[in-house]
């Protein structure tokens, strides 16, 4: 049986936070795409497709930022079942300097068949920006 989209949710989530890029990226349709829209310029705004997004994870992501736990998560369930926003505040290490890193996200995803096939993540640029500056480390 396909799980729900609030399932996958779920899933996505937990692997995020554990950093199990496998399972995160098995949760993808093969053409599914995650987005930022408010990263910097110089930073991959949409990374495309299984693979891209392994890579970018492995290169990027997981040597960045260790998350420690999501807490307040809201999950919104909207009046299209393929559509599901999900509030959540992200508490971590800066792996790079050891600093605490608190981000409040809000993210869009949708699914279909049990898969993500887009995931917009709004999550705000600046924090880990000034964490990183503040201990002496711009990036």
């Amino acid at each position: 049986m396909t799980a729900t989209s609030r399932e996958v949710v779920e899933q996505i989530l937990r692997a995020s936070r554990e950093q199990d890029t496998e399972r995160f990226v098995d949760l993808f349709a093969p053409d599914g795409y995650i987005e930022w829209p408010y990263l910097p310029a110089g930073i991959p705004g949409r990374v495309e497709g299984r693979d891209q997004i392994r890579e970018f994870l492995t290169a990027h992501a997981n040597g960045l930022v260790k998350f420690d736990e999501y807490r307040d998560t809201v999950i919104h369930e909207t009046t299209d079942p393929q559509v599901v926003i999900v509030e959540y505040e992200a508490h971590g290490t800066v792996i790079p300097t050891g600093a605490s890193l608190h981000q409040k996200i809000i993210a869009v995803l949708r699914i279909r068949d049990g898969l993500v096939v887009a995931y917009r993540d709004y999550l705000n640029p600046l924090v880990l920006a000034e964490t990183l500056a503040s201990v002496g480390n711009v990036q």
